[in-house]
């Protein structure tokens, strides 16, 4: 690729992934998350590593439902004691890389994507990848009146959330695997890829600005409950039918300064997770009430039913994926090769794993030396 040309797309995608920023800048970086109470400092309890309060970021997305449950049901106060939880939600990954570089956010639930840029853009200074969280939960949702087929997505407008995001990732690499050509900047070609927020895309498929969308959910089952069908889901695409969604990150500093915070909030997550797959039914609901808390609207039964069943909870970060993820990203001309040894520090959570009675977990050999 020409230097010029790989300048260009960088500037592009740093410009496209800063919008979210102006609408957070006037109270900071995130929202608040709303607390119903759950989440309480037990009496007697004592700060951890001396510190106030933990700062922690997510999305309001089912496939950060480890976050929304955490939180919900109160595991992440019950582990770091009299050290508060400080949450804070986000509507895209850019928006939390930024307030991780900042310092103005400990800890975050995001997605591979945001993961490999946040850490290559610092020269591998700012951030670690401490575990994993969510597998799955993306699909093709497609307008079935006028694409009945694969074949038949090739000239239509599909949305994906954002340039350079996971789902645009994955969707650019798949529309290369049918011998299709789209110039990933402009989203013009074969196939034209609409970048549009998950938020609003419902809205435009329902008004058929777009014929489909290459979405996470709720996202894709809110697709499905306006008419469309589900063409492909990204699951049968991955070995084992298991991608990474969601990975839990750390800024550096953090970690380096309050290991015992981290390995709480750790702990905390294995435990959610744990309960989250006892108890499915319970933990849906969890999230459900976490939703309604920081949106103010609950998720309608035949689109949770669905995006609940798609997506698979698990502490192993899945690292192999990440790198094909980035190799992805490679090839469709958003990133340039990266060097990802070292994005990932496992230590703590195979050390709470290893207590737990489980087995460890591999960083696929891009672990901290």
């Amino acid at each position: 690729m020409p230097a010029n040309r790989s300048a260009l797309l960088r500037r592009g995608i740093i410009a496209v992934a800063t919008l979210p920023l102006l609408a957070l800048a006037a109270c900071g970086y995130g929202s608040q998350a709303k607390d119903d109470g759950a989440a309480k400092v037990a009496a007697g309890a004592k700060k951890i590593d001396g510190l106030d309060s933990v700062k922690i970021g997510y999305f309001g997305n089912l496939t950060h439902a480890t976050a929304l449950v955490g939180m919900q049901k109160g595991f992440f106060q019950k582990e770091l004691g009299a050290t508060k939880v400080d949450p804070a939600i986000f509507n895209a990954g850019p928006s939390e890389i930024e307030a991780l570089n900042s310092g103005s956010l400990d800890i975050g639930w995001i997605g591979p994507s945001p993961a490999i840029n946040g850490y290559t853009k610092s020269d591998g200074k700012n951030l670690r990848i401490i575990g994993g969280s969510a597998s799955g939960g993306v699909k093709l949702v497609v307008n079935p009146e006028k694409i009945k087929s694969l074949k038949d997505v090739k000239g239509k407008k599909i949305a994906t959330p954002q340039l350079g995001n996971t789902q645009d990732v994955a969707f650019l690499n798949w529309i290369a695997d049918q011998g299709w050509k789209v110039d990933a900047q402009s989203g013009k070609g074969d196939v034209t890829v609409v970048r549009s927020d998950n938020k609003v895309t419902p809205d435009a498929f329902k008004a058929g600005s777009v014929d489909g969308a290459w979405v996470p959910e709720p996202t894709a089952s809110k697709l499905v409950a306006e008419g469309g069908k589900v063409l492909l889901d990204e699951a049968t695409l991955w070995p084992d039918k298991k991608f990474v969604i969601t990975n839990i990150i750390v800024r550096q500093g953090f970690l380096k300064e309050h290991p015992k915070a981290v390995e709480a909030v750790l702990k905390a997550s294995v435990e959610t997770n744990k309960w989250i797959n006892a108890h499915p039914d319970e933990a849906k609901a969890s999230a459900n009430r976490q939703l309604e808390l920081e949106s103010g609207k609950a998720l309608p039964a035949d689109v949770l039913d669905p995006a609940w069943k798609s997506i698979q909870f698990t502490d192993d970060p899945l690292a192999s994926t990440l790198n094909t993820e980035a190799e992805h990203a490679v090839k469709a001309g958003l990133l340039e090769k990266p060097d990802l040894k070292g994005i990932y520090d496992l230590t703590l959570l195979n050390k709470v794993l290893k207590a737990e009675g489980a087995s460890p977990v591999d960083d696929a050999g891009l672990g901290v030396s």
